[in-house]
C-alpha cells in the first residue's frame, strides 16, 4: 500500500524561513508576484513585519503608518465587552473614535510582533547527545534553553525569547517577540453587523458577517513598548499593509499570514478516537447544557447579556466546532485515512532492519499508552468542561492565593464581579454537578462532590443552595465586607466555594500524577508521537511536509474557488450584501439588520467599494489552510496587498485540524471592501480610510 505524504499545493501551514526552499516556486507558478524575501526576510523589512499576534489567541495586521490594526470583530469581542456597559453598549451600538483623543485604552490587551526566528535544532541535539543519562540530557538541554533565550534578550532589549518545538519535538526554533501593551479601541460595527448570524451561521458558508474591529498601538516618544500613558503616541511601524479595493475574482492567487493555534495532522487512529469519543463528545455535551442556561439569562436581562457575551461566544465557538468535526470525521472517512497512513508507515519501517528497530513498535506503543490513560483523560475532560465552569470557585481560588494582600483582593474582585451574575452561576452549578455525577464513576469524584451523598442525601440542589448561601464570594460587597475582618484568611480557607475549588484541584493533581505514572510504566510509549512524526518526515524524503500549527507565524496559500459539498449543490466563491437582507429576521437576535445599513442598501450607496456589477461584496472563500488562531489574519493578493480578513472555516471541513480535504476545505474571509464600506459609509469614519494606503 502506498500513501503519499507530499502536500497538495493548497495544503500546509508553512514556516516562513523555509519558503525559499520549499514553497516559493509553487507559489509563483500559482500566480504570486512576490519573492520569498519580500514575504519574509531576516535582515530587511518584509510583509511579516505588518502581521501581529492580537491579544492571546488571534492574528491582526497593521494597516497604517500610525499603528492602526485590523482584526476580527470576534477577536476584539472580549475587549469591546470589557469596555461596554448598559449606558455605553459598544457591542450593541458599535463605536467609532472621531480622533485620537476618543480612542479608548483597553486594559490587559497586547499586540505582539515577531522579531526573531532562528533554527537551534542542531545545538540542542548536540547538547543532548553529549550526555549518557536521560536525566543529564534533560538538564543540559534546559540549561542551553536558558542560555540561548537570555543571549537573545540581552542582544535585543525589549524582546522576549522562547524556544519552541516543531515536528513533534524533532526540530526547535528560538523565537523572539516584541510586545506592546498600550492598545486602544478605535472602532467596530455593532454586533448585528460584526457578528451577523452569530451561532447559526458560525462555521457555515454562505456567510454574510462583517467580522472586523479596529485598534491602535501606542508607544513612547521613541517608538518603544510602554505601559499606558497619556504621553504615549501612535506607534510608527516598520511595515504596514497596502489595502486593495481592486476586487476578488475566481481563480485569484491568495495567501494568508498569521498564527494558527493547533493542528494534529499526523494523528494516529488511537489519538483520533480519543479526540472524537472523549474530548469532543464531552465538550459537546457539557457546553450544550451550560450554554442553554447562559443564553436564557442573557436574553432575559440586558446586563447579563453584556456580562456573558464574550463567555458565551468563546464557549459556543468550539462547541459547534466539535460537533462539526465529529460529523466530518464520520462523513469523510477520516479514521480509515489515518489507518491507511499507519499501514503504509509500518510497511515502510519494517522494510529496513534499522528502521524497524527504531519505528517498528511506535504505533503499537502509543495505542497501549492511550488505552491505559483513557479513564483518566475522560475524568480530566469532565472536570474542565463541567465543575471548573462554576465561576464562584474561580474567584474563590484566586482570592485564596492572595488573601493576605487586601489591595490585590480588591483588584481581583473589581475585575471578576463586573462580568458575573450570581443567579446565572447558581443555575450552572446545579446542571454541571448533576452532569458530572451522572457521567463520571464515583471513585473519581472530588471529595466535596462525594460528600453530597452523606451531607445532603444526594440532593445536588440542596448542596448548591448551601454553597451559594454560605459563601462570601456571591457578591463583591459581601467579599469586601469580610475583607475587613481580622480572620479573613481563615474565612476564605473554610468557605464552601474554596473547599469545592481545592477539592477539584486535588483530584486534578492526583489524576495528573496517575497519568505520569502510567507514562513511565509504558516506557518508550510517551515518546511515540515524536518518533512517529520523525518517521513520517524521513519517509517523505524530498517531499516537503510542514509541522503542526503551534501558534507560531505561518504562511498558507491557495486560490479563490467555489466548491460542491453534496451532489446537486454548488456554492459560489463570494456573497453580497443582498444576502444580509435576505436573511433579515427582526424577531431573531442573530439576524437583526440595522436601519442605517438597510438605507444604504436601498440607495445602493456603496461608493468605490462595489463590485463591477454594482453589488456590495460581503465575504469570499479560498483554499488556504487555516485553523483557530488565524482569526483576523490578513488575506493577501498576489502583490501582498490586503484584500480581506480570514475569520472562519466551512462546516464540511471541520475535520481539517486532523486531515486536510482539498475538495471541501475552504477559508472564509470578509472582503476588505465590505470592511471599508462599513467604516466609511455606515460608520462615517472616513478619516480612518484616509489613514490607509488604498490601492485602487
Amino acid at each position: 500500500m502506498s500513501v503519499s505524504l507530499a502536500s497538495f499545493a493548497d495544503e500546509g501551514m508553512w514556516l516562513l524561513p523555509l519558503l525559499e526552499k520549499m514553497n516559493i516556486k509553487t507559489m509563483q507558478e500559482m500566480g504570486c508576484r512576490l519573492s520569498a524575501e519580500e514575504i519574509y526576510s531576516i535582515n530587511n523589512t518584509s510583509l511579516k513585519d505588518a502581521v501581529v499576534i492580537f491579544g492571546n489567541g488571534c492574528t491582526g495586521e497593521v494597516v497604517s503608518d500610525q499603528g492602526l490594526v485590523l482584526t476580527n470583530h470576534h477577536c476584539g469581542y472580549s475587549s469591546i465587552q470589557q469596555l461596554s456597559s448598559v449606558e455605553h453598549n459598544y457591542l450593541a451600538d458599535g463605536y467609532w473614535a472621531g480622533s485620537l483623543s476618543e480612542e479608548i485604552p483597553v486594559p490587559g490587551l497586547t499586540v505582539t510582533f515577531l522579531d526573531t526566528f532562528i533554527d537551534v535544532t542542531d545545538a540542542l541535539k548536540a547538547a543532548e547527545a553529549e550526555c549518557k543519562k536521560e536525566k543529564d540530557a534533560v538538564d543540559a538541554v534546559m540549561k542551553l534553553h536558558e542560555e540561548l533565550t537570555s543571549q537573545l534578550e540581552a542582544q535585543k532589549p525589549g524582546v522576549t525569547a522562547r524556544i519552541v518545538p516543531f515536528y513533534g519535538g524533532n526540530a526547535y526554533y528560538l523565537i523572539g517577540y516584541k510586545r506592546f501593551t498600550d492598545i486602544r479601541f478605535v472602532g467596530a460595527p455593532p454586533s448585528s453587523i460584526g457578528k451577523f448570524g452569530a451561532d447559526t451561521d458560525n462555521w457555515m458558508w454562505p456567510r454574510h458577517t462583517c467580522d472586523f474591529s479596529m485598534f491602535r498601538i501606542y508607544a513612547d516618544k521613541d517608538g518603544n513598548p510602554a505601559r499606558y500613558s497619556a504621553d504615549n503616541v501612535p506607534y510608527v511601524p516598520i511595515k504596514s499593509l497596502k489595502v486593495s479595493v481592486r476586487g476578488i475574482n475566481e481563480g485569484d492567487f491568495q495567501m494568508i499570514m498569521g498564527f494558527p493555534g493547533s493542528t494534529d495532522r499526523y494523528m494516529t487512529v488511537a489519538e483520533l478516537q480519543q479526540r472524537r469519543d472523549i474530548e469532543n463528545a464531552i465538550r459537546i455535551k457539557c457546553r450544550g447544557v451550560r450554554q442553554e442556561v447562559l443564553l436564557a439569562d442573557m436574553l432575559a436581562d440586558p446586563k447579563v447579556k453584556i456580562q456573558y457575551a464574550s463567555k458565551y461566544s468563546r464557549s459556543s465557538n468550539y462547541w459547534k466546532n466539535s460537533i462539526g468535526m465529529n460529523e466530518a470525521i464520520e462523513r469523510l472517512g477520516v479514521e480509515q485515512k489515518c489507518r491507511d497512513r499507519e499501514i503504509a508507515f509500518t510497511e515502510w519501517a519494517n522494510a529496513d532492519k534499522d528502521r524497524a528497530k527504531k519505528y517498528g513498535k511506535v504505533i503499537e506503543d502509543q495505542a497501549k499508552a492511550i488505552k491505559a490513560e483513557g479513564e483518566l483523560i475522560t475524568v480530566m475532560n469532565y472536570l474542565g468542561e463541567s465543575l471548573n465552569t462554576i465561576e464562584i470557585t474561580a474567584i474563590a481560588g484566586r482570592v485564596d492565593g492572595i488573601a493576605d494582600d487586601a489591595g490585590l483582593v480588591r483588584k481581583a474582585a473589581g475585575s471578576f464581579y463586573k462580568d458575573y451574575s450570581m443567579p446565572t452561576d447558581r443555575k450552572v452549578a446545579v446542571k454541571m454537578i448533576e452532569l458530572f455525577r451522572e457521567d463520571v464513576s464515583a471513585k473519581n469524584w472530588p471529595k466535596a462532590i462525594s460528600e453530597i451523598d452523606k451531607k445532603f442525601d444526594g440532593n445536588v440542589g440542596a448542596y448548591v443552595d448551601y454553597l451559594f448561601d454560605k459563601s462570601i464570594f456571591t457578591s463583591e460587597e459581601k467579599l469586601l465586607e469580610n475583607l475587613e475582618k481580622e480572620d479573613f484568611c481563615e474565612i476564605v480557607k473554610s468557605d464552601p466555594a474554596t473547599v469545592l475549588r481545592n477539592s477539584v484541584m486535588d483530584l486534578a493533581d492526583d489524576i495528573t500524577a496517575r497519568t505520569m505514572k502510567i507514562a513511565r510504566k509504558m516506557g518508550k510509549a510517551n515518546k511515540a508521537t515524536s518518533l512517529y512524526i520523525a518517521g513520517l518526515t524521513e519517509m517523505a524524503g524530498d517531499g516537503a511536509i510542514y509541522p503542526d500549527a503551534n501558534f507560531t507565524m505561518r504562511l498558507t496559500y491557495g486560490k479563490v474557488l467555489p466548491y460542491s459539498p453534496k451532489d446537486g449543490i454548488r456554492y459560489d466563491y463570494y456573497t453580497t450584501l443582498t444576502g444580509v437582507m435576505e436573511k433579515e429576521d427582526p424577531d431573531n437576535w442573530e439576524f437583526v439588520v440595522p436601519e442605517r445599513l438597510k438605507e444604504l442598501y436601498a440607495a445602493k450607496d456603496f461608493g468605490e467599494y462595489a463590485r463591477g456589477d454594482g453589488t456590495m461584496p460581503a465575504c469570499f472563500i479560498n483554499t488556504c489552510d487555516i485553523t483557530g488562531g488565524n482569526s483576523g489574519s490578513p488575506v493577501l493578493d498576489a502583490d501582498g496587498c490586503l484584500v480581506g480578513l480570514a475569520f472562519d472555516g466551512n462546516w464540511e471541513s471541520l475535520s481539517g485540524d486532523i486531515i486536510f480535504e482539498p475538495e471541501y476545505q475552504r477559508c472564509i474571509g470578509v472582503d476588505v471592501r465590505y470592511v471599508l464600506f462599513i467604516i466609511d459609509k455606515f460608520g462615517g469614519a472616513h478619516h480612518l480610510i484616509e489613514e490607509m494606503d488604498i490601492v485602487r
